[in-house]
């Protein structure tokens, strides 16, 4: 979803909830709603799994108490929101990046002045860009001896979707000139990364160098994957019957087709079971898939499957896994 969207979803209605709502109601409420439109319990029906993707949407943003606020502004400010330089008397950095930063995809129509800014140049790399301590403030001062003065920077924040971050896109930023340019975010863009736009700040008051704009990117969460470096994770539930057999399954990547896994006989809970190559691909290097295994213990049981599972404990192992439990935790 593209940040400005921000302005027409009212994530609390999607919810059923109320602007005060606290963080345990927020998490019980959509708790109750997944397990209602989860496709699993609805089996090809497309309007429970489009609901089921909104509820996880604003979920999402709401249960983020950082993105919460964020959103919170955005939907109090409207359409006339705007930013400015630090300094300037208004109080300094964006007062709103969405309305300022218009973000439209990769396909917008026309020639677009301004070229590409390409952001592999700009990134923070733990290098001395970002270690000056300006970060934030209005630069200036002189280059050499009575030389013009530099403009001031220009800080911002922006919001990216889970899966723009990971595979990298193409959008359109509007600068303070409003003038739009183009900006390639490459794939692997973490959360909480500074990201430089050289020039695009406030300009020179004597004909010296522009200033830039500073970015620090926010992902919103996703409903299945996580980062962890350049790897994917997710969580993958399994049967006790398909842990303790074994068995073949389908599980997701990020937006390609699913990939089939092994599941070897008496897989525990927490083996992580990894597929190579489907991570992160980044200039930094390419990640993994990595697939934590859960067994799913089944709520209810009919009379026939219980016997069944009486007669097996009868024949089952007479091991006690909590043999060693108490005298390991009195060391």
């Amino acid at each position: 979803m593209a940040s400005q969207d921000w302005f027409d979803k009212d994530f609390y209605k999607v919810l059923g909830v109320d602007k005060g709502v606290s963080a345990a109601d927020l998490k019980k409420t959509y708790r109750k709603l997944a397990r209602q439109y989860h496709p699993d319990s609805n089996p090809g029906d497309a309007k429970a799994e489009a609901k089921f993707k909104e509820i996880s949407e604003a979920y999402a943003v709401l249960n983020d108490p950082e993105q919460r606020e964020e959103y919170d502004q955005i939907r109090a400010m409207g359409s006339g929101a705007r930013f400015s330089a630090p300094g300037s008397g208004a109080g300094g950095g964006f007062d709103d990046v969405f309305s300022r930063f218009g973000q439209q995809r990769g396909g917008s129509t026309g020639p677009m002045p301004g070229g590409f800014d390409d952001f592999f140049s700009m990134f923070d790399q733990q290098g001395s860009s970002f270690g000056s301590g300006r970060f934030g403030q209005t630069t200036g001062g002189y280059r050499g001896f009575g030389g013009p003065q530099r403009g001031s920077d220009v800080t911002a924040r922006t919001t990216l979707d889970f899966v723009t971050a990971a595979k990298g896109e193409t959008i359109t930023l509007q600068g303070e000139d409003n003038v739009p340019f183009k900006v390639k975010i490459p794939a692997g863009v973490s959360d909480g990364q500074k990201i430089r736009l050289r020039g695009r700040g406030r300009p020179s008051p004597d004909g010296g160098e522009s200033g830039d704009i500073v970015v620090t990117v926010a992902v919103r969460t996703h409903p299945v994957f996580s980062r962890d470096g350049l790897n994917l994770r997710l969580t993958v539930p399994v049967t006790f019957t398909e842990a303790a057999l074994g068995a073949t399954i389908e599980v997701p990547t990020l937006g390609g087709d699913p990939v089939r896994l092994r599941v070897a006989p008496g897989t525990p809970s927490g083996r992580v079971l990894r597929v190579k190559g489907r991570g992160i691909h980044s200039s930094k290097g390419t990640g993994d898939l990595l697939a934590e295994v859960q067994v799913a213990v089944p709520d209810h049981l009919d009379d026939a499957a219980r016997e069944a599972l009486e007669r097996f404990h009868a024949l089952e192992p007479k091991e006690n896994p909590r043999a060693d439990l108490m005298s390991k935790a009195r060391q």
